[in-house]
């Protein structure tokens, strides 16, 4: 309660109320602004009526850096928690008149969310006084489930640094934290029943992720002089889980099943269709042992989070090794299933059973839906929204966290102004133009839409700092993207909230991403580029990967330049193959430049090409070649690049064919947004 206490006093130093318009995060449901202000003076006294737990709430609000005094009733600060009075479990009012402040809540969540507003509102006077704008607010959240994903397995971060994440949750009104603990590049969950998790796979010798992917992805022990990594002992979760409860928080563990397991079958070979270390990234499914242990976890897992959820992963499961394992042959022909989409979806269903014994219930990410949902199985939804609303329609609940919107690991800036990252360009604005609105669902579906979650995973971000930087002041769009009404939003008004937010983070410590000196998008794609061959037909001998179709076939003619992501569906995509396209101008045309502009991005394999080749013909059918140019990029600079590739001259064509040569390594990808004939 004391860190907390000192985190709200800054708070209240920074949050002065602005000239014009609240600071508060989320926005409220309503906000009245009245005539005057309240001061509230130190040693004031608070009442509270209703309160259910022995006092907690109470203690609260008398840690607070007011320094206000209980008394049975009256005083500055009244609260009443009374269902009657509020019809939203979490909602609350709030007024302050020039003679006192009270609120009005349902629950005790509802208080403490009254709080939170209060301490943005208030701000500390020269004479030690509170002053807080007379107004009038009546507030809930649009949806009950408002998260955060911390990955903690690709790197570790300490106990300290989750309870200082937990404190800012709060403030912004967040109530789950999920927390990836589990996967390939560590375990990070003390087990009793299994000490080789915490003696072995939770450490490996490289300080970072990708010194560790870049080399042999091996695991040591923990007593291994080089030995990087850490876990969290059961002691250490009961004290993260019990300040989260106070803060109105539940965590949420994930443990992964059936992939991204490589760390567990490296201190435990045995429950792999190898049967030796680093083969399987997948649990064997065939294997009895494989249940006994992820059983056992589980069992250690619920005693030590008292959520509801449990989550189980279920995402990007390789089932290559489940084809010709023997075991997993013959649990398929035991139990009648026809393929190992069907294999995954039994070993969901079987520990979906499990949990339920144990009250508890199954959350999974979308991959989940593969070969069958398990009957009481909620969905996250993390390729789109689509496996969400799929689950939806089939009776079952569904959280949102689409990749292009909620994933904050992408760079938030111009990346040549970020530090290294995953990829791709994912602003504030963007993660704020999110919206939780799905008019093709009934009322009764849109009950089982539980809410939103923002998902940081951290191969890319070894540091807490880093941490930090990605989150704030990111994830606070989604935090009003889970509470605040659609009307209420305004991305403008947002931004000048998120800017005093960003201040006092950095003022309390934290390490936020510099708002206010943002660089912008990539000044090529603000304006529609104006060309002699926009609007024109392309003949297509190569096609487009359907992930990255971007407009279609109109994409490379319609004047649209790229962004700095190939993400931002102006940008098309071509995988493992060349590009060979022809546009054909109508009509003869005096032609002067043909630009060819290609991406390159390292670690997604994203590549220029080896060389461009641009030809033209009058017929369409008998083509001279124009240039032929080649690239001199090297494939091992990490930085984003953009590199055209041009014919400069003077020429008379109807059609204009483009050959981009891949550079031929498996996998690879290239991307064209434009192109640009002069």
């Amino acid at each position: 309660m004391k860190r907390l206490a000192l985190l709200l006093a800054a708070l209240l130093t920074a949050a002065l109320l602005p000239a014009s318009g609240h600071p508060v995060i989320p926005a409220p449901a309503s906000f009245t602004e009245q005539p005057g202000e309240y001061r509230l003076t130190s040693g004031a006294t608070f009442s509270l009526t209703g309160a259910a737990r022995e006092g907690e709430l109470a203690q609260y609000i008398a840690s607070l850096p007011f320094a206000l005094k209980e008394a049975p009733r009256g005083g500055a600060l009244t609260l009443r928690i009374d269902p009657r009075r509020v019809a939203a479990e979490e909602g609350y009012t709030l007024e302050v008149t020039p003679r006192r402040i009270n609120v009005e809540a349902r629950s005790e969540a509802g208080a403490f969310y009254a709080l939170q507003t209060l301490l943005q509102l208030a701000g500390k006077q020269t004479d030690g006084s509170w002053r807080i704008p007379c107004c009038r607010v009546e507030d809930a959240p649009r949806f009950p489930y408002r998260g955060i994903m911390l990955d903690v397995s690709r790197n570790f971060q300490s106990k300290e640094f989750v309870l200082k994440q937990l404190d800012a949750m709060a403030h912004f009104k967040f109530n789950r934290l999920h927390f990836h603990l589990t996967d390939g590049a560590g375990w990070r969950l003390e087990i009793k029943r299994y000490p080789r998790l915490t003696e072995f796979a939770a450490w490996r010798p490289y300080r970072t992720w990708l010194d560790w992917w870049s080399a042999d992805r091996h695991y040591c022990e923990a007593s291994d002089p080089q030995a990087h990594g850490g876990f969290y002992t059961q002691e250490d979760i009961r004290e993260i889980v019990e300040h989260a409860r106070r803060l109105h928080i539940t965590v949420i563990p994930e443990i992964e099943m059936p992939g991204h397991s490589e760390e567990v079958l490296a201190a435990y070979p045995e429950l792999s269709c190898a049967g030796k270390p680093y083969v399987n990234s997948e649990f064997c499914p065939g294997n009895e042992q494989t249940f006994e242990f992820l059983e056992g976890v589980l069992t250690e897992v619920m005693e030590l989070f008292p959520s509801k959820y449990i989550h189980i992963g279920g995402d990007e499961a390789g089932k290559d090794a489940w084809k010709s394992c023997p075991k997993c042959q013959a649990r398929m022909k035991a139990e009648g299933i026809a393929d190992v989409d069907g294999l995954q979806s039994y070993l969901v269903h079987r520990i979906e059973r499990f949990l339920n014994d144990h009250g508890r219930r199954l959350l999974g990410w979308d991959e989940i839906l593969d070969g069958g949902l398990a009957p009481n199985a909620t969905v996250m939804s993390w390729r789109g929204a689509e496996g969400g609303l799929k689950a939806i329609r089939a009776g079952h609940d569904a959280i949102m966290t689409p990749g292009e919107y909620c994933y904050l690991d992408y760079a938030q800036d111009a990346p040549f102004t970020q530090p290294l990252s995953i990829g791709g360009y994912t602003p504030l604005r963007k993660v704020y133009s999110f919206e939780m609105s799905f008019p093709e669902l009934t009322p009764e579906e849109q009950a089982r839409l539980l809410g939103v979650q923002a998902n940081l995973w951290t191969e890319y971000i070894p540091t807490p700092e880093h941490v930090e930087y990605m989150l704030y002041p990111r994830v606070l769009a989604i935090a009003e993207a889970g509470w605040s009404l659609p009307e209420r939003r305004d991305y403008d008004d947002f931004r000048r909230r998120a800017l005093g937010a960003v201040e006092w983070l950095r003022e309390e410590g934290y390490n936020p991403f510099d708002l206010e000196h943002e660089y912008g998008e990539r000044p090529e794609s603000l304006e529609p580029k104006e060309h002699l061959a926009r609007g024109k037909r392309v003949e297509y001998r190569t096609p487009w990967h359907e992930k990255y179709a971007a407009a279609g076939e109109t994409t490379l003619t319609d004047g649209m330049i790229g962004g700095w992501t190939y993400g931002d569906r102006r940008w098309q995509g071509f995988l493992n193959s060349d590009v060979d396209v022809t546009v054909d101008l109508e009509e003869p045309t005096e032609v002067h430049y043909v630009g060819l502009t290609f991406m390159q991005s390292k670690g997604p394999y994203v590549w220029v090409p080896s060389e461009v080749e641009i030809y033209a013909s009058q017929d369409g059918e008998h083509f001279e070649r124009l240039t032929t140019v080649r690239n001199d990029i090297s494939t091992e600079c990490p930085d984003l690049l953009f590199k055209t590739f041009a014919y400069t001259g003077r020429t008379s064509a109807r059609y204009l064919r483009c050959v981009a040569r891949s550079n031929g390594t498996p996998g690879g990808w290239l991307f064209l947004d434009e192109i640009v004939v002069l």
